[in-house]
């Protein structure tokens, strides 16, 4: 049975990111009672504690140091296993991020511990738990459950519900992180794009362009109605390779997966790699020139149009909603 959950806190920058509240959560359904911790990772983010107090952790550890100024991922190990040792949880939730995939299975492997990658729900049969997770890139989804003294498990943002605020209860402590002499990665520096406006991977609303926008200046509609629409801007493999926008903005099975309450594909066919990545959004609104294309077989609304001449439209029904 699981008592004790740790959840492993993520951030952006100096903020936590929602899947930190949603993996809150789920802690608290599946310890069924028992005790939910936090772990706060950085420099200079003791402050954030307060938040997951107020969210539903009985404890936050906070791990702050010059050592975890930039991501090294033996740092952060290291900080995860100084909590597990001080605690000794059942479960470890981490989110389903660039570090949570990277820590998850090193703390995993260190344990012999079974992982649950990548999980979009989570429920208490009996004494175990369930995690329920996609494969074949979303066509199917299986039910997981780990035997063993320890469970791991990243948790996709977006996808269960955070617990309501029950004022800042939980304790905080610091937590003294002990590393080895020897760690075979240094980071000296970091260089990040700059990108501006909704987090993609946790937006609730998602306005995203193909092929069909025609050049980089074709987005500009898009990022128009999602500036008024509160949304982030995401794209296809295909406009992505055609140079209309950048990487960071792709949606799909080689990019970022997204499950937004409203998705919005803006001349985008609907390859099943681009499926992969948006499918499971709450409802799909697509548009497009072409009345055949795949886009149309997943989505709940369906506009057969120019996107030129459609999304402004939009745009400006929007404005009056929400003036």
């Amino acid at each position: 049975m699981i008592r004790n959950v740790l959840v492993v806190a993520d951030l952006r920058g100096d903020q936590l990111r929602n899947v930190s509240f949603e993996a809150l959560g789920a802690a608290r359904t599946i310890a069924d009672g028992g005790v939910v911790a936090a772990l706060l990772i950085g420099r200079g983010v003791a402050g954030l504690a307060a938040s997951l107090r107020a969210q539903g952790a009985d404890q936050v550890y906070v791990a702050d140091g010059e050592e975890f100024g930039q991501y090294v991922p033996e740092h952060y190990a290291a900080a995860v296993e100084q909590a597990i040792e001080t605690f000794s949880p059942q479960a470890v939730l981490f989110a389903h991020s660039a570090i949570g995939r990277d820590v998850a299975p090193m703390v995993a492997a260190r344990h012999k511990a079974g992982q649950a990658s990548d999980v979009i729900q989570m429920e208490l049969a009996g004494a175990d738990v369930l995690f329920t997770r996609p494969v074949y890139a979303g066509k199917a989804f299986v039910k997981v459950k780990i035997a063993g003294d320890l469970i791991v498990a990243t948790i996709r943002p977006n996808n269960l519900a955070a617990h309501e605020e029950t004022g800042a209860t939980g304790n905080v402590a610091q937590l003294p992180v002990r590393f080895s002499e020897s760690v075979p990665t240094q980071v000296r520096e970091v260089l990040k794009k700059a990108v501006a406006g909704v987090d993609l991977s946790e937006a609730k609303i998602i306005v995203s362009g193909g092929r069909g926008v025609k050049s980089e200046e074709g987005f500009a509609p898009l990022r128009e109605l999602a500036a008024v629409l509160g949304a982030a801007v995401g794209a296809s493999r295909g406009a992505c390779d055609a140079g209309y926008c950048d990487y960071s903005m792709q949606i799909g099975q080689t990019g970022k997966v997204v499950t937004p309450d409203l998705y919005i594909a803006c001349g985008i066919s609907g390859a099943i790699q681009h499926l992969a990545g948006m499918s499971n959004s709450k409802v799909i609104v697509a548009i497009n020139k072409d009345p055949e294309a795949p886009i149309f077989k997943v989505a709940d609304y369906g506009i057969v149009g120019d996107l030129f001449e459609v999304v402004p439209a939009l745009t400006e029904e929007a404005r009056k909603l929400f003036a």
